[in-house]
C-alpha cells in the first residue's frame, strides 16, 4: 500500500483522528436529534424502532459492497465523498424540518440516505487504520478512534443534540451537517495515497467479494468471533432502538435531558476505551471479551429493573464501558489477522453480520416493547440474552486463548503491546 513515508505515523493518525471526532460529534448530534424528532410525529414503538432500523439497513445490505469498494480505490478519497454527500443530505433534513414539511417516513429516508454514506465512511476509516499508524500499537490506535467516537457521539454530541433540538428543532441538524463537513475538509491534509491494492484489480466486483468472504470462512478464530459480535449486536439493539422511549417514558426525562443521560454512557465509554488496552495485556483478550459481555448484560438487565435516572444512567455507563472494551479488542483482532490488502472486503463481511444484525433488533425491540407493556422489560430481556452470549462466547473461544497450531490461534494469545 502506499503511503506519505515522509509523513510520521502519529502526524498521519492525528488527521485521521480530528476528521473522525468532527464526524462522530456530527452524528451524535444527528442519533440523539433524529429520535427525537420521530417522537414527535409518532410514539408507536415498532415506527420508533424502525428508524433505528433503518438507520442500519445499509449495512446490511451494502456493506459487503462498501468493503470492497474501499480496497479498489483510495481510502481516503472515499471518506471525503462520503463524508461530503452526508453533509449534503442533513442539510436538506434540517431546511425540510424548519420548514414544518416532515413526515416519519421522510426522516426514514434521510436515514437510509446517511446510513448508506456512513458503510463507505465507516469502512474506509477502520481499514486506513494500519496504513497510519504504521508500526505504532494497534490496541492503542484502536482505543483513541473508539475515544473519538463516544467523546463525538455520547459524550458532546448527545447532550448538544438535546439541548438544541429543545430549543429549535432544525438547529441540530445544522451541526451535524456541519461536523461532517468539517471531516471532509481535515481529510485534505492526510498527505499520501491509501489505495488497498497497487492497482485497481480486472476482476469483477462478485468476484472480489467472494474472495473477502473465502477468506473470512477459512479462518475459525475470525469466524467465531464475527458470529459473537453479530449475537451482541442483535441483542444490544433490542434495548436501544427503544432508549428514548425508557427515557422519557419510564425514566420520566425530558427532551433536553435525554441527551445528558447519554452522556453518562460516554463517560462510560471513554473508561472502557482508556482500559481496554492495560486489561489486554494483563489478562488476555478471552476474558476482556467475556467479561466484557458479562458486564454489559449487568448493565441492561439492571436497567431494566430500576426506575432512578441517576442508577440507570450509572448501568448505561457501565454497559458502554464494557462494549466499547470488546470493540477494541475486536477490531486489533481484525487488523492482526487479516491481510491489508484484504481488510476491507473481510470488513464489509463482518459488518454486513454484526451491523446488519442492528436492523433486525431494532424491529424486534420494538414489537417486545409492544406486547411487553413498557420498554423497561425490553433492557432486562437484552440484559438476560447477553449473559448468555458470554457462555456462547467463553465456549466458542477458549481454545484460541489457550492457543493451538495456527498462526491465528497465536496472534490471538499473544499479548504483545504492539498488536
Amino acid at each position: 500500500m502506499d503511503e506519505a513515508r515522509n509523513d510520521g505515523g502519529g502526524r498521519r493518525l492525528g488527521w485521521l483522528l480530528t476528521s473522525s471526532a468532527a464526524s462522530h460529534l456530527g452524528d451524535g448530534i444527528g442519533k440523539v436529534a433524529l429520535p427525537l424528532l420521530a417522537t414527535t410525529l409518532t410514539r408507536d414503538p415498532v415506527l420508533i424502532a424502525g428508524l433505528s432500523a433503518t438507520q442500519f439497513l445499509p449495512w446490511l445490505l451494502f456493506a459487503a459492497v462498501a468493503g470492497a469498494l474501499v480496497d479498489r480505490i483510495d481510502r481516503r478519497r472515499a471518506m471525503i465523498v462520503a463524508n461530503t454527500a452526508r453533509a449534503v443530505a442533513v442539510g436538506v433534513l434540517a431546511g425540510l424540518v424548519a420548514a414544518g414539511g416532515m413526515t416519519i417516513w421522510l426522516v426514514y429516508l434521510v436515514a437510509l440516505i446517511i446510513g448508506t454514506a456512513e458503510t463507505i465512511a465507516d469502512s474506509a476509516a477502520n481499514a486506513l487504520i494500519p496504513a497510519v499508524v504504521g508500526g505504532g500499537s494497534l490496541d492503542a490506535a484502536n482505543s483513541k478512534l473508539q475515544a473519538c467516537e463516544i467523546v463525538g457521539q455520547t459524550f458532546l454530541g448527545g447532550p448538544v443534540g438535546s439541548l438544541t433540538f429543545a430549543l429549535f428543532a432544525a438547529f441540530p441538524f445544522v451541526l451535524n451537517s456541519a461536523g461532517f463537513a468539517i471531516a471532509a475538509a481535515v481529510l485534505l491534509g492526510l498527505a499520501g495515497t491509501y489505495r488497498g491494492q497497487a492497482e485497481t484489480p480486472a476482476r469483477p466486483l462478485r468476484t472480489e467479494l467472494g474472495a473477502g468472504l473465502r477468506w473470512l470462512r477459512g479462518h475459525p478464530l475470525l469466524l467465531r468471533l464475527v458470529v459473537v459480535a453479530g449475537l451482541l449486536s442483535l441483542v444490544s439493539e433490542l434495548a436501544q432502538a427503544q432508549l428514548v422511549l425508557y427515557a422519557l417514558q419510564d425514566l420520566h426525562l425530558s427532551d433536553a435531558t435525554f441527551g445528558f443521560f447519554a452522556f453518562a454512557g460516554g463517560i462510560g465509554g471513554l473508561l472502557g476505551a482508556g482500559v481496554a488496552p492495560r486489561l489486554v495485556r494483563a489478562a488476555g483478550r478471552l476474558p476482556v471479551v467475556v467479561g466484557g459481555i458479562v458486564c454489559c448484560g449487568i448493565g441492561f438487565g439492571g436497567m431494566g429493573l430500576v426506575r432512578s435516572p441517576v442508577v440507570s444512567a450509572a448501568l448505561f455507563a457501565l454497559f458502554a464501558a464494557a462494549v466499547v472494551a470488546v470493540n477494541v479488542v475486536l477490531a486489533t483482532a481484525r487488523h492482526t489477522l487479516v491481510p491489508g490488502e484484504l481488510l476491507g472486503r473481510v470488513l464489509g463481511v463482518w459488518r454486513t453480520v454484526v451491523w446488519g444484525a442492528i436492523p433486525l433488533g431494532a424491529l424486534l425491540g420494538g414489537v417486545l416493547t409492544e406486547r411487553l407493556g413498557t420498554a423497561a422489560r425490553t433492557f432486562a430481556v437484552s440484559g438476560v440474552a447477553m449473559l448468555a452470549i458470554a457462555a456462547f462466547a467463553f465456549a466458542a473461544l477458549r481454545r484460541f486463548a489457550l492457543g493451538d497450531k495456527s498462526d491465528s490461534a497465536a496472534a490471538w494469545a499473544h499479548h504483545d503491546p504492539g498488536l
